[in-house]
């Protein structure tokens, strides 16, 4: 009883460690998408890029070069990881090592691919940029309705995470499934949850393509990024009609769960 009590707690602490770590990688994910992009131009003025240099200069430019190099680089890099472990064969293999770890492994490599990407990236500062919000008043104004939008955007993610289970998205319920006797959360699941899940496991696509292309400014690197991570998103997911009833259903069983309180009180009140 002992060793499993031991094991059990190793368990959780190390779920419970990597769930900080992935959600500091998170809010640090935020801060360099939407708030270092926005606060370049917040005052109206654009210094990530140099609209005086011709793209024929600009591409000639070894620095420029580099810095695409070094950005195609740590996108390759977050893109493999995020992929390669998500296909069925690693995934079995890694399942039969880790078990109840296996999510939390995922977890952790992708943040720390992302930490890695975030660190190392390179803006392209001798490069014009692409747009670019400059005439008054919108160079005041837009920026802070980009920064709104922004902020919309990452809660209505946050919310999204919510209602999708993120203990089981983040590892945390295998463990304490395993821990508790009860095996898989995704065996507590229905074959239509387990399709779904299947085919949409990045429920958060169109706010977060929204965030990537909407700024005052949009640099070469950011166009890199912006393409990469569309492009991604869109590849990563096959819903079909199945998939769509099955959300449908959801939705209308979640409206009705919190109706119910509203009708329960109302007849109270009656």
């Amino acid at each position: 009883m002992a060793s499993v009590t031991a094991r059990g707690c190793a368990l959780c602490t190390a779920t419970l460690l990597n769930f900080a770590f992935v959600f500091i990688s998170g809010a640090d994910f935020i801060r360099f998408v939407s708030f270092r992009a926005i606060y370049h131009n917040i005052t109206g003025e654009t210094t990530i890029c140099q609209d005086s240099i011709p793209w024929s200069e600009a591409l000639q430019d070894t620095s420029v070069l580099k810095s695409l190099l070094v950005d195609v680089a740590l996108l390759a890099l977050f893109t493999v990881q995020h992929s390669l472990l998500a296909r069925p064969p690693v995934k079995q293999a890694c399942q039969s090592i880790l078990g109840s770890l296996n999510r939390t492994a995922y977890c952790f490599t992708t943040a720390l691919a992302l930490q890695i990407l975030m660190y190392y990236w390179q803006p392209v500062t001798g490069a014009p940029c692409l747009w670019s919000v400059r005439q008054t008043p919108w160079s005041v104004w837009f920026p802070l309705l980009c920064f709104t939008v922004h902020v919309f955007c990452w809660a209505i993610v946050c919310t999204i995470l919510m209602i999708f289970d993120y203990p089981e998205l983040l590892g945390i319920k295998q463990v304490y499934y395993q821990c508790s006797g009860m095996g898989d959360p995704l065996s507590h699941k229905s074959s239509q949850a387990r399709r779904f899940l299947s085919h949409f496991r990045h429920p958060v696509c169109l706010e977060l393509v929204v965030v990537l292309w909407l700024l005052p400014a949009l640099s070469l690197d950011r166009l890199l990024l912006a393409l990469t991570m569309s492009v991604y998103l869109a590849l990563a997911h096959s819903l079909d009609k199945q998939d769509l009833a099955f959300l449908c259903d959801q939705l209308r069983s979640k409206v009705q769960l919190f109706a119910e309180p509203t009708l329960s009180l109302d007849t109270k009140e009656k």
